[in-house]
């Protein structure tokens, strides 16, 4: 079992124990703050099988349905688990609301073993909060998009399990039972918050959205250290899946350079940008510099002969 295998599976087994515990405290003491936090967890006990799902799947080679890779899973995995917790902040929202109304009306204001909801969200907190440390630690390591998502969740989930504290705490010093529907409508307002930026981080990379400004300097630093060596590069294009990420560039190369050096010098380039970002597949495609250019070289040999040659911008995607 890889080390994402790993921690997906610790998500898993912490957030079993976390619903269970929550949804039982819950019905118990009558808290919807605390009900709330179980169904949150409950979520994410969902999200936390298909981030499991997601990663085992996403770390097979390609084959002959899937020749770019599985990477993509990862972020419908993302996608999935925003669009869960959006519907878990949604029913928190109503019955807080049903609360707030009972309430008003004279019904269910009395919430029950405060001490014990204290405890679990106490537990819930610190639990979370290692689990997700966890998680996002071997999420950059590896640029696992699942893994990020169940982390995201988790780290949630410390904040809003510190909330319900403070709510509870506050309830059993003023007795004002009010307090628990609108701190739950908090909690809520705090996973529609994760849910849009969860969305935003998984969906992106499923329209091929481009790498980052910073990952294209890198792949832009690469391409200027071999600048003597060819005349220009065009169409720079970057995409990527899951953790993987996709370059291909046309790289205008002297007239009379030799096919074996070409090749040398696009594998020197593609192992150049593999060692600073790891995973990258590239694809360059050469093509000889045109008499019509004025920076093309006019006698045979490398561009090396050719001084002063532009590079364009690669930022400047189509």
């Amino acid at each position: 079992m890889d080390e994402k295998t790993q921690v997906a599976s610790l998500s898993v087994i912490s957030n079993t124990f976390l619903t269970l515990a929550k949804v039982v405290i819950g019905l118990a003491n009558g808290s919807v703050s605390i009900l709330s936090e179980g169904i949150h967890s409950g979520i994410d006990l969902v999200a936390s099988f298909i981030a499991l799902f997601a990663v085992r799947e996403s770390g097979k080679p390609a084959d002959t349905r899937h020749a770019y890779g599985h990477g993509k899973i990862e972020n419908v995995s993302g996608t999935i688990e925003a669009v869960l917790i959006f519907v878990a902040a949604i029913m928190i929202i109503f019955e807080a609301i049903q609360k707030v109304y009972n309430i008003i009306e004279g019904e269910g204001g009395h919430v029950g073993d405060l001490g014990l909801g204290m405890v679990i969200m106490g537990v819930s907190a610190i639990m979370n909060l290692i689990v997700s440390t966890r998680l996002m630690k071997v999420a950059k390591l590896t640029d696992s998009v699942a893994l990020e998502a169940d982390a995201l969740h988790l780290r949630t989930d410390v904040y809003t399990s510190l909330g319900v504290f403070s709510g509870l705490l506050l309830i059993k010093l003023t007795g004002w039972a009010i307090l628990d529907p609108i701190i739950a409508l908090g909690v809520a307002l705090m996973i529609l918050k994760a849910s849009f930026d969860l969305t935003k981080e998984a969906f992106s990379p499923l329209v091929d959205v481009s790498l980052p400004d910073e990952e294209r300097e890198i792949i832009a630093e690469v391409l200027l250290v071999h600048a003597d060596e060819f005349v220009e590069f065009h169409k720079l294009r970057t995409r990527k899946a899951g953790a993987e990420r996709h370059v291909d560039l046309h790289l205008v190369v002297a007239k009379y350079t030799s096919v074996v050096d070409v090749h040398e010098l696009c594998d020197m380039i593609e192992q150049e940008i593999n060692e600073k970002l790891h995973g990258t597949h590239i694809l360059i495609h050469a093509e000889p510099c045109s008499s019509r250019d004025t920076a093309c070289p006019a006698e045979e040999g490398l561009a090396s002969s050719c001084q002063g040659c532009e590079i364009r911008n690669p930022k400047q995607e189509p």
